[in-house]
């Protein structure tokens, strides 16, 4: 009998959960507070999926969005003619553990 090295199912589900894991973004707005004087804050955190859509949640968590694509929570975070929004993406995960991790 072949010496087999025993299925790991942990390892099987880290590399699933990598291959399928959604892309983390913020949605950022920026204004002038004063003429000249910008200021800024996130006002969003979001899920980008494969399929190009996305999920989004207000920074305050009270309001939720489900969207075509990210581009549209920067547009819909910027409606406002004095504010500007942009997506502020996060690294791709790296290194999925079942252990909980500690922010760094």
């Amino acid at each position: 009998m072949a010496n087999e090295t025993p299925y790991d199912i942990d390892k099987e589900l880290c590399e699933l959960a990598l291959d399928n894991a959604p892309r983390v973004f913020a949605v950022t707005v920026q204004y002038d507070v004063a003429p000249g004087v910008p200021d800024g804050e996130i006002a969003a955190w979001g899920l980008a999926y494969s399929d190009g859509s996305a999920h989004v949640v207000t920074a305050d968590g009270r309001h939720h969005l489900s969207l075509k694509s990210p581009e549209r929570a920067a547009w819909w975070f910027g409606r406002r003619g004095d504010t500007t929004a942009r997506l502020l993406w996060f690294a791709a995960p790296s290194a999925p553990t079942f252990q909980p991790v500690q922010a760094a």
